[in-house]
């Protein structure tokens, strides 16, 4: 098939994954979304195949000397890709959690506003730079810029019954006996080393402890000539505390630390110098707490005609901000507390204002974490992209994102080796008219259900102050399944984390969060029925267990149990190729001979789970298998690697491996993310399942469908950050049509069937 039309991204038999030869023409200029049930060959298409092509031919444009410093990209298996724009990814990936990155610090804004506040603010205290809490002059000495101090609690570093010659004396990495960090005390000839901490005399512990850097009079012979003496505490602090090697050991130093507000600095993390500094009364760090729906206001208001080139550029990329929902941040807030689809909403922002034209942004399911009220401004976001003379793709499966589509690209006809189609090709009304599965679902539209639960009891959450919540008391629902539902930053995390903390109960939180992944961990060693199937083959054989691991004595002798060899090729990017010896099954030859059920080892870790339910009948380790099956997971193979997994298959992944439970509190953060509506209603069941099953379940939830089939709603809201934070609703579904103050009902109404 050939196509020559400059008006259209051409894809030629794409192969990548599970695609099954995919050829088709993406309209360029315009909003084509992508969907199709959960694995059904979307983001192959669209983001392994299109977006991965054209970063990789963009990386290869620059010499070889600058490609080794960008991301990698391997050849996706598509023939052939004609008419390609430079593509920009705008994924839900969170900017790195670095203690220093803010919402102000990553959206540039920041960066105006230390330049604002340097040239018209009063007094004058330092040029632009100053201004920032990453720069000495103007950061807060107390806390290094920080906001936060970490108290040092000595006793916990240190075990005063013991000497300096006594192993593990000094409990952080390098003080131990022998450490390049304990040669400095033991051979300062300072101290003592069989001597006990606590018999030190009092001015012996305060050297020990306290002492400023200071150069030793008649050091021993085995002393460094350049080197100064410096107490333990000033040194914990200075090169560790508030450095990046404390980052890097928080897990070992972190226990030692207590957390406060910096008292200096209240946590602005400015000094007073800087603090003094102000622009129609306040100054930047206050500015910086402002909500950026109020920073508009702020900025509109200076005056100053120094200002005007700088007003124009801030309100640029603050309306930005607030147009599409992001209103209730604020630029001091830390990068690490946002979700997916927060970063996600930043980065769209960000690009808005871009003066690029002709470019394919492509998009990762932007509705995650959006209340239906929040939809709205996404879109007119979306659409001012393409607007600016853009391609817009987009992985989706919310029914209003779906309806705003230019195209419309539906992959099936199911998930995995049962995908890889294009089913459908068209605009949205023909969607509707089509008799494929998203057509069929995007039809209906469903009714509260027949009868509700009777909470069995009631956990009451009292006068919650976390984060944005103020002051709020409700009771939660006992044996039920309850929603959580209001606008994103109302509140609904906050509420769950401080029921989490003041609860009586023990509580089970599946979040998206990383589970701990790498390239050797598959779905099988998750669940932990790798070692059953090996033992399985061993008996069989009477052969050793380790024999069918590719992690042990079974791993292919060329790969090392990988599958793939990577080549390093210096400075030009790594290619990453099957493994010609093992063809990619990860085990040693000699390791296939041996057989179970008449098939090797490697066949059976191929197996996906739905046809490892069947081959595994009446096995034990069979439950974990068709929990598997029950969260919509069965079309993934056993030993695919998790690292290809996105974060909404990870949750279902944990919430598989707890479907045994019963009579527990589950908390499940928004679970329908990433879900087609045929698979939100297969969830459904399993929800209803587990709650039958005794268990009680609170989710944090923005799909009307799941509110409909919920026992119980609390609501949130009625706006997002500090507008959030209160009680709307708590009810019935069916009650929550008649709250006045809810956010959530005229939405739900209009969900309805007429």
């Amino acid at each position: 098939m050939s196509f020559q039309n400059s008006d259209y991204i051409e894809v030629i038999r794409a192969t990548e994954n599970n695609l099954k030869n995919v050829s088709l023409r993406i309209p360029k200029g315009q909003i084509t979304v992508f969907t199709g049930v959960s694995g059904s060959g979307k983001s192959s298409l669209c983001l392994d195949t299109i977006a991965a092509e054209s970063r990789r031919e963009l990386n290869e444009t620059f010499p070889s000397f600058v490609q080794q410093y960008l991301p990698k990209y391997g050849r996706p298996k598509v023939e052939r890709i004609n008419n390609m724009p430079v593509t920009i990814v705008i994924d839900q990936k969170k900017p790195s959690s670095n203690s220093r990155s803010t919402v102000g610090t990553y959206t540039d804004i920041q960066a105006l506003l230390r330049l604002l506040f340097s040239r018209v603010g009063k007094p004058f205290v330092g040029y632009s730079d100053t201004f920032s809490f990453n720069h000495p002059a103007g950061s807060c000495p107390r806390c290094a810029g920080l906001g936060e101090i970490r108290e040092l609690d000595i006793h916990k570093l240190v075990d005063f019954d013991k000497s300096l010659n006594d192993e593990d004396t000094i409990h952080y990495i390098a003080f131990g006996k022998g450490g390049w960090r304990w040669i400095r005390y033991a051979h300062s000839g300072l101290f003592d080393l069989d001597k006990k901490i606590k018999d030190y005399s009092p001015e012996e512990l305060d050297l020990f402890l306290n002492s400023p850097q200071i150069k030793l009079k008649n050091p021993p012979s085995n002393w460094p000539k350049t080197a100064k003496y410096e107490g333990l505490i000033p040194r914990m602090y200075r090169s560790i505390i508030n450095s990046e090697e404390g980052l890097l050991h928080a897990a070992v130093l972190n226990p030692m630390l207590t957390m406060g507000t910096c008292p200096d600095c209240q946590g602005t993390r400015l000094n007073e110098k800087i603090r003094s500094c102000r622009i129609n009364g306040k100054n930047i760090a206050e500015v910086g707490d402002m909500p950026i729906s109020e920073l508009a206001a702020f900025i509109s208001a200076i005056d100053d005609p120094l200002a005007v080139d700088l007003k124009r550029e801030l309100m640029r990329r603050v309306q930005a901000l607030n147009d599409i929902g992001l209103g209730y941040l604020s630029l001091s807030r830390g990068t690490g507390t946002l979700s997916g689809g927060e970063a996600q909403r930043i980065k769209i922002a960000k690009y808005i204002n871009s003066a690029l034209t002709d470019m394919a942004y492509v998009l990762d399911e932007p509705s995650v974490g959006l209340h239906p009220q929040d939809i709205t401004r996404l879109k007119n976001s979306l659409r001012h992209l393409r607007d600016h003379g853009n391609t817009v793709l987009i992985v989706e499966h919310h029914r209003e994102i779906i309806a705003m589509a230019d195209h419309i690209v539906d992959m099936g006809p199911m998930a995995g080796s049962h995908g890889g189609e294009i089913m459908f090709e068209g605009s949205y009304p023909e969607l509707l008219a089509s008799d494929t599965i998203t057509g069929r679902m995007l039809r209906q539209k469903s009714a509260f259900k027949t009868q509700t639960r009777q909470p069995q009891g009631w956990f009451p959450v009292r006068h919650a102050d976390l984060h944005n919540l103020k002051d709020l008391s409700v009771d939660i629902p006992h044996g039920v399944l309850t929603v959580i539902a209001g606008v994103a930053g109302s509140g609904k995390s906050s509420l769950m984390e401080f029921f989490q903390t003041h609860c009586d109960r023990e509580t089970i939180f599946i979040g998206q969060k990383n589970i701990g992944i790498n390239l050797r961990s598959t779905p099988a060693t998750y669940l932990e029925i790798s070692d059953p199937i090996r033992k399985l083959f061993a008996q069989a054989n009477k052969q050793n267990m380790q024999l069918f691991s590719f992690n042990s004595k079974g791993a292919c002798p060329a790969c090392g149990g990988k599958g793939v060899i990577v080549s390093d090729m210096a400075f030009m990017e790594s290619i990453e190729t099957v493994c010609e010896v093992c063809h990619g099954s990860r085990y040693a030859e000699e390791v296939l001979q041996y057989q179970y059920k008449g098939k090797n080892i490697a066949d059976v870790m191929d197996l996906s789970v739905e046809e490892a339910v069947d081959f595994f009948e009446g096995l034990p380790f069979q439950p974990q298998l068709q929990a598997l099956n029950k969260v919509g997971l069965g079309y993934l193979h056993l030993n695919q690697t998790m690292t290809t997994l996105s974060g909404g298959e990870l949750q279902r992944i944990k919430l598989a491996d707890q479907l045994h439970r019963k009579g527990e509190v589950f908390i499940i953060d928004e679970p329908t993310d990433g879900l087609h509506l045929d698979d939100v209603h297969r969830l459904l069941k399993l929800f209803q399942e587990m709650t039958d099953a005794g268990n009680t379940l609170i989710l944090i939830e923005h799909s009307l469908d799941v509110m409909k089939e919920a026992d119980y709603i609390i609501e949130l809201g009625p706006g997002g950050g500090e507008k959030g934070g209160r009680l709307l609703f708590a009810g019935t579904p069916a009650d929550m049509l008649s709250a006045a103050d809810s956010v959530t009902a005229p939405y739900m109404k209009e969900s309805l069937p007429a």
